[in-house]
């Protein structure tokens, strides 16, 4: 089963990602996680990563499509994947599709997770997190026991610049112009399944699994 998570920042994409890949004992492949691995293990492919992100650049789709069929040609993978973060924009899916189809395979589930764009600026502006150990709350589900203060350290907890709600807005509007139209991309190719990300974190991976199947 090879699956992709669609979603704006904020919407809890990556918490169901890990929780549908320990389902289904398949792997949950974020491609920051690759360049990670890549750099790490200094592979041709990473050193190419490497020089587009020293220079803070960002890693152009065909080198980051190789690093991901790469990935996804392993071992681990022969039952399924879960993709999270990637393909973000149109030509990224497409070379996706042209790289699997090779292999003889395809995207069978493409898993949106919508959440109104009023209630992912909530949610974010609600996070905070600790200086000392990087631990992070939040205000209304996971408030600490004394308000501004770490449980775990006792360091004070702050609102990250990326949680403010003006980046956020500017994130969203990223998302809507280079994502949004995925939503469309495999709606078309008949593999997208939509679900209610408003609800309980739980509520939402029992919705996914329903459209997954036990």
């Amino acid at each position: 089963m090879k699956i992709i998570m669609l979603g704006a920042p904020g919407a809890g994409k990556g918490t169901q990602a890990k929780k549908i890949a320990q389902k289904y004992g398949i792997p949950h492949i974020s491609t920051g996680d690759i360049f990670r691995a890549n750099i790490k293990n200094n592979t041709e492919l990473g050193k190419k990563a490497k020089t587009y992100m020293d220079k803070g650049l960002l890693v152009p789709d065909e080198l980051t499509v190789d690093l991901v069929i790469d990935r996804v040609g392993q071992e681990d993978c022969k039952n399924g994947y879960i993709l999270d973060g990637f393909p973000r924009t149109i030509p990224q899916a497409e070379s996706l599709d042209a790289a699997l189809e090779k292999m003889g395979e395809k995207v069978d589930f493409a898993v949106n997770v919508e959440v109104p764009d009023e209630n992912i600026v909530n949610r974010m502006s609600g996070r905070r997190a600790c200086v000392g150990c990087g631990a992070t709350y939040h205000i209304k589900y996971n408030a600490p026991k004394t308000e501004g203060i770490c449980d775990v350290c006792g360091e004070k907890l702050i609102l990250r610049d990326d949680d403010q709600p003006e980046t956020v807005l500017k994130r969203l509007g990223v998302y809507h112009d280079q994502t949004q139209p995925l939503i469309d991309y495999y709606a078309k190719a008949g593999v997208l399944k939509e679900v209610d990300g408003t609800v309980d974190m739980e509520d939402v991976f029992q919705a996914i699994v329903s459209v997954l199947g036990e």
